[in-house]
């Protein structure tokens, strides 16, 4: 315990001495929880809405080899973002999408 309290306090007095040698203040940051999670219950929301509205084919099966490509990468990228933003359900949404649009490609 002892040494994780020391290297804090060195820690510290290093990131102090930086501060003053370019004189630098630290403030806190500001943001509004609130705002975040309201976004993101709106967001849910709206992707719900979307998914009742959906035709009752496969956008899949309509698409070339290329296109399936690109829909691959697109998906990945947009499930990735969506991890990052700790969005879960739509993370899972996405890798379920993709799973479907691989094995498109592979057939």
């Amino acid at each position: 315990m002892q040494k994780t309290i020391d290297e804090t306090e060195y820690r510290r007095s290093k990131q102090i001495a930086y501060n003053e040698e370019n004189g630098l203040t630290p403030t806190a940051i500001k943001k509004s929880l609130d705002n975040t999670i309201a976004r993101k219950n709106a967001a849910s929301y709206a992707i719900e809405e979307v998914l009742t509205q959906q035709a009752a084919e496969e956008e899949a099966e309509y698409l070339s080899k290329e296109q399936l490509d690109k829909k691959v990468r697109d998906t990945r990228k947009a499930m990735e973002k969506a991890a990052k933003e700790l969005d879960f359900m739509e993370a899972a949404r996405l890798r379920d999408q993709l799973k479907m649009y691989q094995e498109k490609a592979s057939s």
